[in-house]
């Protein structure tokens, strides 16, 4: 019987993908969001709750793709401020002993030489407990803030190829034995057991020895959103796991069958990449009491940053388009699983507007939500595992750290008193960690 995986989504920010969150009556209550006992307490909190790890989204710039600027970015929080992600590594690893801190760094304004060295010294120093969620930035304002022109999406997933490629010789390069540490002969390392890594290629140079040694994993473990079909192919040849958002269960096992299809044709075994969905519990007493938190949670959205969020996210620029225009006549060049899964929440035949688009993905993310009871909300996490061909879940946040602490205190014993879920880690890195039960 498969058990679930959970990953807790969050931003270093001040709200994190629910527009309006920082409004909320229970959000961080006696808790300031840049400071290091707010992520220790959070830490803690999903260590707890034995999750693989807390998975930290990025943004590079504010949003500017509404109205031709970051001003209702801005007025709303939309996603505003966001800190920088890597500083929390040492924090959350330092309060807690097995949980993963998983990274949104993007490949766009960084060369892979020092990526490679940065991401290699973080898994030494959390003891092997880093994930990389590799992204290229899709959002017009990233680019512009680095004075740079956006590629479209053909060229994106070209250039984050060849740049995982490089990292990966970088970090393969030391072979066994490299570390002879003599203290007779004073020879501390083999040259010839380091390989100079010396790449030429369409988008990449890069001649020089991996200036890090092993870390405990070898190198950190892959996270990949793809949806697009550039995207799923390259999540399927290079991921250890891959984060989706499907609104449904059908649209669950649909992805999940086809991403398995797409990792055994590239010769991989899928079992071994998992696959994570987004999904929002709003978990209460009774059913009744959930249901008035979830809606609670969607009134806190404000129209204008609703629509600055989806511009955001999809590079359109939506205080031009008419707000009952339907969703899937729209042209994006930004993430296009974003749009497919809103598109996707039609109902009996109804396409879905721009306006209703705007509030669904603001409240949501797109995310299905299991709203209910201890009991109502594992059924649901059941069923996805059953039904849609999920290994695990990433956990949207409504308020926190009270979001996470109810899941923990409420879901997970009921999760295990049915054996879907484990009850002590199994190993100490991340990656075995996801790979085992």
């Amino acid at each position: 019987m498969k058990k679930a995986h959970f990953l807790g989504f969050a931003q270093h920010g001040l709200s994190s993908h629910v527009v309006g969150m920082w409004r909320h009556p229970q959000d961080k209550v006696g808790w300031d969001f840049a400071s290091p006992e707010y992520w220790q307490h959070l830490a803690r909190t999903m260590e707890r709750g034995l999750f693989d790890g807390i998975f930290l989204a990025d943004e590079l710039a504010p949003y500017s793709s509404f109205d031709g600027s970051s001003d209702a970015t801005v007025r709303y929080a939309v996603q505003f401020p966001t800190h920088e992600p890597g500083a929390l590594v040492p924090v959350i690893s330092g309060a807690t002993t097995h949980l993963g801190v998983g990274l949104t760094l993007s490949t766009a304004f960084e060369h892979p030489y020092s990526m490679a060295r940065r991401l290699s010294t973080m898994d030494h120093l959390t003891g092997g407990r880093v994930a990389w969620n590799v992204v290229g930035s899709y959002s017009p304002s990233e680019w512009e803030a680095y004075g740079e022109v956006m590629p479209d999406r053909a060229q994106r997933y070209e250039r984050i190829a060849e740049y995982v490629d490089v990292c990966r010789k970088l970090w393969r390069s030391w072979g066994p034995g490299a570390v002879v540490a003599d203290p007779v002969s004073g020879v501390w390392a083999d040259p010839a057991k380091i390989a100079e890594v010396d790449h030429r290629g369409t988008h990449f140079t890069c001649r020089g020895r991996h200036f890090v040694k092993p870390s405990p994993q070898g190198e950190p473990v892959i996270f990949q959103a793809g949806s697009s079909p550039q995207g799923r192919d390259f999540a399927a040849a290079t991921a250890d796991a891959v984060f989706a958002i499907h609104p449904t269960v059908e649209a669950m096992r649909a992805y999940s069958d086809d991403m398995r299809a797409r990792i055994a044709r590239c010769g991989r075994d899928p079992e071994q990449v998992k696959l994570y969905y987004g999904i929002l519990p709003v978990v209460a007493p009774t059913s009744e009491a959930a249901q008035r938190k979830a809606a609670e949670v969607e009134a806190l959205v404000p129209e204008g940053g609703a629509l600055a969020m989806l511009s955001g996210q999809l590079g359109v620029d939506f205080a031009a388009v008419d707000p009952d225009a339907p969703l899937v006549d729209i042209d994006v060049p930004g993430i296009q699983g974003v749009k497919d899964a809103l598109v996707a929440q039609a109902v009996e035949g109804d396409r879905v507007t721009v306006a209703q688009a705007a509030r669904i993905y603001s409240s949501r993310f797109s995310m299905p939500r299991l709203i209910g009871t201890p009991a109502e909300v594992a059924d649901g996490i059941e069923t996805f595992l059953d039904e849609g061909g999920a290994d695990g879940f990433i956990l949207l946040a409504t308020y926190t750290p009270g979001c996470f602490e109810e899941f923990v205190d409420l879901v997970v014993p009921e999760l295990q008193r049915r054996g879907r879920y484990r009850t002590e880690y199994p190993a100490r890195t991340l990656r075995d960690n996801i790979r085992h039960d």
